[in-house]
């Protein structure tokens, strides 16, 4: 498989060395990609391979993932992602209203940030990231409780033989990878430690829970207060509901949550499950461009 060439860039985004993947022109208009959770930005590789127009495609690793810094703290702050979003915006397009797209987490900060800053929004698009169910107050005591427990046990990341190894794991994950995209994506989500070993580029500190309520009310007062258009897409075969709350019911809050943005289009990728842009890229970036054209 044949891909357009992407170019690596480091920056110092708040005190942290941050990666920053390239695709085309650099004088071509600029579309900012964010990646979710235990990801990383050359995850859109497909996607960009699938885009038919000239696009300046600007893809950041998340603090503490892929070839990004990690914080070195015992917590990654949700705010502290929305800031940085801020920061590599402000480097990159200081005065222009920018193209802004997530997927699941990067969703979720899309989200809050186009809320946050809806002037530096030109066009949004969220893949997957409606939130997580909302917390009741009664949960709070026991979040703090596994919050205090997780910091006294050092986080480890499984480790494995080799990059196939790590590719086959990924096709565990997702049986709709083929090999040579499995292979692609292992070769960036995964390093060679010195013992010899193939760890994940993900700091272990993410796998655990913080210990803050999710306030549905504050988040869909951001959606509310987001001006520009925005595309939400998800996948017929998603896991949304994992964090979202079991169908029905979770479905029927996903559209109470949709409903609070002004001008939203809605639309499926079928024949794909919560990670689209892996399954089909073509149908994605078609919906991509056709949105940002309109």
């Amino acid at each position: 498989m044949t891909h357009k060439p992407s170019r690596s860039e480091f920056l110092t985004i708040r005190g942290l060395r941050y990666h920053v993947r390239h695709w085309g022109n650099a004088g071509a208009p600029k579309l900012f990609m964010l990646h979710g959770w235990m990801d990383v930005g050359a995850s859109f590789q497909f996607v960009v391979d699938a885009l038919q127009g000239e696009w300046h495609v600007i893809a950041p690793d998340w603090r503490g993932f892929g070839l990004s810094q990690r914080s070195g703290l015992d917590t990654y702050w949700f705010p502290d992602y929305l800031a940085d979003l801020d920061a590599i915006l402000r480097h990159y397009s200081p005065e222009r209203a920018v193209y802004l797209l997530g997927h699941s987490m990067g969703g979720n900060v899309v989200g809050l940030y186009a809320g946050a800053r809806p002037e530096r929004i030109r066009k949004l698009i969220n893949l997957e990231g409606p939130g997580l169910r909302g917390a009741r107050p009664e949960q709070t005591p026991g979040r703090y409780a596994k919050w205090l427990d997780s910091l006294l046990e050092k986080p480890e990341m499984r480790t494995y033989p080799s990059q196939a190894a790590v590719a086959a794991r990924l096709q565990k994950t997702n049986p709709r990878l083929s090999d040579d995209k499995a292979a692609f994506l292992a070769r960036h989500w995964s390093a060679q430690n010195d013992a010899g070993a193939w760890e994940i580029l993900g700091d272990p500190v993410h796998k655990q829970a913080g210990p803050l309520p999710y306030h549905v009310d504050d988040v869909m007062a951001c959606w509310q207060a987001i001006t520009a258009p925005v595309l939400w897409v998800e996948a017929d075969q998603t896991n949304m509901w994992d964090w979202m709350g079991a169908k029905p019911a979770g479905r029927v809050e996903l559209e109470r949550r949709l409903a609070h943005l002004r001008d939203v289009t809605c639309k499926t990728v079928h024949d794909a499950g919560h990670m689209l842009h892996h399954d089909q890229p073509l149908a994605l970036a078609q919906m991509i461009e056709e949105f940002l054209a309109n």
